[in-house]
């Protein structure tokens, strides 16, 4: 299951996310998002655990709770949305 992990501190690491939802199951994958610019943390990641069950309960033992001073929104992660493959110009300046 893919987790959304949100309000993170911004001297967060992976490695932190890694061993705060590792105490709850096996985590396959951890990645912070990250800005293009800056390379600074965005404040938001992903922890991907392979068993729904060690997921959900990292879930409730995550979400609302404060992390590194900060309270994080834990939830699953939902799908991210396909991009548009134009040509870069909105719907709407090909209507005028």
């Amino acid at each position: 299951m893919n987790i959304y992990v949100g309000n993170l501190s911004f001297g967060t690491t992976e490695d932190d996310l890694r061993e705060a939802f590792g105490a709850h199951g096996e985590v396959t994958s951890v990645a912070i998002i990250k800005d293009r610019e800056t390379a600074k943390s965005r404040g938001f990641g992903f922890v991907e655990m392979p068993d729904s069950a060690a997921a959900n309960a990292a879930i409730d033992a995550f979400n609302g709770k404060p992390f590194q001073g900060r309270p994080l929104t834990v939830n699953e992660a939902r799908p991210k949305p396909p991009r548009d493959s134009g040509s870069g110009r909105s719907s709407r300046s090909m209507d005028r």
